[in-house]
C-alpha cells in the first residue's frame, strides 16, 4: 500500500509540472503576439504621419517667401486653369414677406341685415364671379317683396275697374271725369309697381324671379350674397343662424385673386435711389428654392422709417400656378444697372488668408505655385471678381489654392 500511495504521488506531480509548462508557453506566445502587433501598429502609425507630413511639408520646397515646389503626389491635389471673365449683373436684394393683393381681394359683407342660413364656400375654395357664397333671411328684402306684391294687387284691380268704366262709358252710363279718374289711378299703380320691382332688383332678384314673386303673390326672404370676384376664399367668418349686418367686421367671407400676391420689403435708406416704380425682380421663397417668380415695383414709399432708416418697397409677382401664400419669408433681386463682364476665378481659387488678405496662388510651369495678394470684387455663380492683382491667361491653382497655403505654412517652419 505505501509503494502504491508513492506512485500516485510521483504521478501527480509529473502532471502538475507538465500543465505548469503548458501555460507558461502559452503566456509567453500571447505577450509575444501582443509585442508584434503593437509593433505593426506603431510601424503603421508612422508610416501614416510620415505620408500626411510629406502632403504639406517633406516635398514642397519652399524656394521663396511665397512659392512652393510640388511634389508628383502634390499636384494631383492642385487644379490648374488660366484666369478668364465673367459676367456679373449689378444688382441689389432685400427681403421681406409675401401678401395678398389687397387691390385685388375683398372683403364680403352682407348689403342688408339678416340671419345666415346657408354657406356655400369654405377657406381655399376657387370661386367664381357672382357664385354664391352664403344667404341671409332678410326681413328687408321681405318688406321690399311684400310691397311690391301689394303694388302689383292695387295694379290689377285699377286695370280691371279702368276697363269696365270704358265699358260703361261707351253706353254713356258713366262719365268722362269717371273714365279719367280711373286711368289716373291705373297709372299710379303702374307706377308703384314698376318702383316696387326696382326695389326689389337691389337685393339681387333677376326679373324672371320678380315675376314668379308677382304671380305666386309668395314673398321670398332668402337674399342671396355672392362673389363679387374670381378668386381663392381666403377667410370665412360665417355661420349657420349668425345675424349680420352691414359693414360689421368682421367680414363673414374674403376673396382674393391670387393670381398676383404682393411681396413687401424694406430696403435700406442707402440702396433706396436705386430702386424704380416699373423696375423688374426677380422673386424666390424657402417652399421653391431653386426658382425665381417674375414681379415688378409697383409702390416705393415716399418716407424713411426714423427708427430702421429703411424705405418700404411694394412688388407685384406673377403667381398663375397660385403656389405662394401669404406670409411666406421671400428675398428678392433687382438688378439695378448694366452687367459687367470682369477678369474672375472660382471662388475655390481664393484663399482668405489670416491677415484678412485675399491671395491666389500662379504658376508658370504647373509646378512651382507663387502667392500673389489680389483685390476681390463681386461675387455671382461661384465666381470671384479680381480687381487688381491677376491679368486674364495667367495660370492659377482654381483647386488646392488652401492646400498650398497650407504647405508654404509647413514648409517654411
Amino acid at each position: 500500500m505505501e509503494s502504491e500511495r508513492k506512485q500516485t504521488a510521483v504521478l501527480l506531480a509529473a502532471i502538475a509540472a507538465a500543465v505548469s509548462i503548458i501555460v507558461a508557453g502559452a503566456y509567453l506566445a500571447h505577450v509575444d503576439i501582443r509585442s508584434s502587433s503593437g509593433s505593426g501598429e506603431a510601424i503603421a502609425h508612422a508610416y501614416a504621419k510620415e505620408t500626411d507630413s510629406s502632403l504639406t511639408s517633406g516635398a514642397a520646397a519652399a524656394v521663396g517667401s511665397d512659392s512652393v515646389d510640388l511634389s508628383d503626389l502634390q499636384l494631383a491635389l492642385v487644379k490648374v486653369e488660366p484666369v478668364g471673365d465673367h459676367v456679373f449683373p449689378i444688382e441689389k436684394s432685400a427681403v421681406g414677406s409675401i401678401d395678398f393683393n389687397q387691390e385685388m381681394s375683398v372683403q364680403v359683407f352682407t348689403p342688408y341685415q339678416g340671419r345666415i342660413v346657408g354657406l356655400f364656400a369654405k377657406v381655399g375654395d376657387e370661386v367664381k364671379k357672382g357664385q354664391t357664397l352664403f344667404t341671409i333671411d332678410s326681413p328687408d328684402l321681405l318688406q321690399a317683396e311684400s310691397t311690391l306684391i301689394a303694388a302689383a294687387g292695387v295694379l290689377e284691380f285699377t286695370t280691371r275697374n279702368l276697363a269696365r268704366l270704358r265699358s260703361l262709358y261707351a253706353t254713356r252710363a258713366v262719365s268722362q271725369k269717371d273714365v279719367e279718374q280711373a286711368v289716373s289711378e291705373q297709372q299710379t299703380a303702374e307706377g308703384n309697381v314698376r318702383a316696387g320691382r326696382d326695389a326689389v332688383r337691389l337685393f339681387g332678384k333677376s326679373d324672371a324671379e320678380i315675376d314668379s314673386i308677382i304671380a305666386k303673390r309668395m314673398a321670398d326672404p332668402i337674399l342671396v350674397v355672392p362673389s363679387p370676384i374670381s378668386g381663392r376664399v381666403t377667410a370665412r367668418n360665417a355661420a349657420p343662424g349668425l345675424y349680420v349686418q352691414p359693414g360689421n367686421a368682421p367680414a363673414p367671407f374674403s376673396v382674393a385673386d391670387v393670381s398676383t400676391m404682393w411681396m413687401l420689403a424694406n430696403v435700406p435708406e442707402a440702396d433706396s435711389p436705386a430702386f424704380r416704380v416699373g423696375q423688374p425682380v426677380k422673386v424666390n421663397v424657402l417652399a421653391f428654392p431653386d426658382r425665381d417668380f417674375d414681379g415688378k415695383i409697383s409702390t416705393i414709399s415716399s418716407t424713411v422709417d426714423p427708427s430702421t432708416h429703411r424705405v418700404w418697397v411694394r412688388s407685384e409677382v406673377a403667381d398663375p400656378q397660385h403656389e405662394l401664400r401669404a406670409g411666406m419669408f421671400a428675398t428678392f433681386v433687382i438688378r439695378t444697372g448694366e452687367p459687367v463682364r470682369a477678369t474672375a476665378v472660382p471662388l475655390d481659387g481664393v484663399v482668405r488668408e489670416g491677415d484678412s488678405t485675399m491671395t491666389v496662388w500662379v504658376t508658370a510651369d504647373r509646378r512651382r505655385f507663387t502667392r500673389r495678394t489680389v483685390k476681390v470684387g463681386m461675387q455671382r455663380d461661384g465666381y470671384r471678381q479680381i480687381l487688381e492683382g491677376l491679368q486674364p491667361g495667367e495660370l492659377i491653382a482654381t483647386e488646392g489654392a488652401l492646400f498650398l497655403s497650407n504647405a508654404l505654412a509647413n514648409a517654411s517652419r
